[in-house]
């Protein structure tokens, strides 16, 4: 064994401690409890944030999900800067790019030979262009890793639902495999079949996933020629979807799960002590959409509330994909970058300088010298603190150099040996008395714990209440979290969009109806749903007379049992409030699986005081109907197809 490093046996969970001047046995290091990490999730989990990017034809079409049928003409930014959005993600502190190569409508953004629906045939650099290649060197000369996304569903492909498309899709996953470098993340999407252009048939086909695309076989190919990529979310894959897009894991959120498909009830929290290491990463926009919409431009999150998120996605032990959309230049735009860098300069100040530095350890028990309770201030994740193995329930103080202050603990555990601790409390004495700051389930890649206030106690203890077996705890660590700078509100770019201060809620059929033009997505109107003869309808008072061209409306993206968006509309408007004219009729596409803002534009504007919406059927069987907000424009936006 001369030739393994101390560092190589502790990654394995093999490490001996040094043996004593005694000559007594060296002792070994606790078993591995439960399901444990492959490398290549261990590698993934020290991640802890990156950067999605929504970048495609929806960019120029203002959808979220193309149809397959639009022009790659449409594909033509005007300013593509990928050291821009690169240099932005790095002002976060993300730690990597994962680039959207092919959305659900097709489009690739690399030169493929094995479809004409890509970046081949549209203007950008008069077809030489290669979007995927572009955004992979600027990620690499910044220092960050490069990841992948390309959807299984295509809406453009004429196969798609047949075994050839299958066999096409495993061409493009190699091609991107062997392309572009290193990747440390691979994803698919689980959005699969409906109705589509499928090279001409505009029909809807319906799919069974796991059966059609062979899912191990495809994570296989992945793994082949990227062995330390993590594929994204199938059962079978590395790691999985956290139940929603809010941004928000369980509490707590165990990084293991049952061997049988994915249960979004399952998905949030997981389940504890289950056969299968298959942590959660949390994705969230920093918009309502996932791509760059100009009507939400005064609502991308604050720094504040990207805190906010951090704690509840890397703060809960799972890894935050944030994503951040490029604009129609090809660029990140201005309220994006305010608040990125904001927030990056707020993370870096906060976790510069560890507050538990200097401070001295003891513990109630401790395995041997090499797995002492001083382990958890050296900042080395590969080492830890552990007890004999009869010991599950101990304490470990550190007495802290007088004067520390600080508002967030960080405790992580060391995760090739399992996810160990079930319970566990933090307790600090101040004026003497020992005082419990937070009790939990669950620790995992980390725990974040963040104080209502800032505290300077001459002690801080941690106990674990329950575990099966002796823990594995590799850090303590105390900050205090600094404010992010303000940033100036964001203003809408588009002149066409309607801004929604001075409307009211003239008419409604229950519920909080002022929650639609709230301007918050998070909150929502919800209503039992609708029934024939017994439509849902609200009624907005825009407040002056415009030349009204369309409205959108922005479902809710919470995860809420027994709700469910609209499946149609029927869009009325008035000049008095008295005398109705209908605008529109029709059905949302996709709107219960994508939950996406739709944009319904009118044949042509019309002078307009009130718009009325009636919805007569919720999109898929509920109890209640739910939607986020409403908003209106004067101009339709340009849509251009084949």
């Amino acid at each position: 064994m001369t030739d393994l490093t101390r560092r190589s046996l502790v990654a394995s969970g093999l490490a001996l401690t040094a043996a004593p001047v005694t000559g007594r046995p060296a002792v070994a290091p606790p078993a591995p409890w439960g399901a444990t990490p492959s490398a290549r999730q261990w590698a993934w989990h020290r991640r802890e944030r990156y950067a999605f990017v929504h970048f495609s034809i929806n960019t120029f079409t203002d959808k979220e999900w193309g149809y397959g049928d639009e022009s790659p003409a449409l594909f033509d930014p005007s300013d593509f800067d990928p050291d821009q959005i690169v240099a932005v993600a790095k002002s976060a502190g993300l730690t990597g790019i994962i680039l959207t190569a092919k959305h659900h409508d097709g489009f690739c953004l690399w030169p493929t030979m094995l479809t004409d629906h890509c970046i081949r045939h549209s203007p950008y650099r008069n077809g030489h262009g290669d979007i995927v290649g572009e955004m992979e060197r600027a990620v690499r000369r910044a220092g960050l890793a490069f990841g992948l996304y390309l959807s299984p569903w295509d809406r453009n492909h004429a196969d798609y639902g047949r075994p050839a498309y299958v066999e096409y899709y495993r061409k493009q996953v190699v091609e991107l495999c062997t392309r572009y470098g290193t990747l440390f993340e691979f994803w698919f999407d689980g959005a699969n079949g409906g109705d589509g252009y499928y090279g001409g048939a505009r029909e809807t086909r319906k799919i069974d996933a796991p059966r059609y695309y062979d899912w191990p076989s495809i994570v296989a190919l992945v793994h082949r020629h990227q062995p330390m990529a993590c594929t994204f979310d199938p059962l079978g894959s590395d790691i999985r979807w956290v139940g929603n897009e809010d941004g928000v894991a369980g509490d707590p959120c165990w990084p293991t799960m049952p061997d049988h498909p994915y249960v979004q009830a399952e998905g949030n929290s997981g389940v504890r002590g289950a056969p299968l290491w298959w942590p959660a990463e949390t994705d969230v926009s920093i918009r309502p959409g996932w791509f760059y919409h100009p009507d939400e431009d005064a609502r991308v999150k604050s720094p504040d509330r990207l805190i906010r998120l951090y704690d509840d996605s890397v703060g809960r032990g799972t890894n935050l994909n944030l994503n951040i959309p490029p604009d129609r230049r090809g660029r990140i735009a201005d309220p994006d970058c305010a608040a990125l860098t904001s927030f990056g300069t707020a993370m870096r100040t906060t976790f510069a300088t560890d507050l538990a530095a200097g401070a001295v350890a003891q513990a109630s028990a401790e395995r041997s010298s090499a797995f002492a309770a001083a382990r958890v201030l050296d900042g080395d994740r590969e080492t830890y603190w552990s007890t004999p193995d009869g010991v599950t329930d101990p304490s470990l103080v550190l007495d802290l150099p007088p004067g520390r202050t600080f508002d967030l603990i960080r405790l992580r555990e060391y995760l090739p040996l399992g996810a160990r601790i079930t319970r566990f409390a933090v307790d600090a004495e101040i004026d003497g008395r020992w005082q419990t700051l937070a009790e939990h389930d669950g620790i995992g890649a980390q725990r974040v714990i963040r104080l209502p206030r800032p505290i300077a106690p001459r002690r801080l203890r941690l106990r674990i209440l329950a575990a099966p077996v002796c823990p594995a705890i590799s850090e303590i660590a105390l900050f205090r979290q600094a404010a992010p700078a303000p940033v100036p509100v964001a203003r809408i770019s588009d002149p066409g969009v309607l801004a929604s201060a001075g409307w009211s809620i003239a008419a409604a059929s229950g519920g909080e109806a002022h929650r639609l033009i709230d301007g918050d997505t998070a909150t929502a109107w919800v209503v039992p749903a609708p029934t024939p003869g017994a439509p849902a309808s609200v009624t907005i008072d825009l407040g002056a007379t415009v030349a009204l061209a369309g409205f959108r409306l922005t479902p809710s993206r919470a995860v809420m049992t027994g709700a469910a968006p609209p499946r149609g509309y029927v869009a009325e408007t008035s000049g008095d409030g008295q005398h109705w004219s209908v605008a529109a009729t029709g059905e949302f596409p996709n709107i219960a699986y994508a939950l996406a803002t739709q944009r319904i534009a009118f044949a042509e504007p019309r002078a307009a005081r009130f718009l009325r919406l009636r919805f007569d059927a919720v999109a898929v069987t509920a109890a209640r109907l739910a939607i986020a907000e409403l908003g209106a424009f004067t101009r339709a936006p340009v849509r251009l197809r084949r």
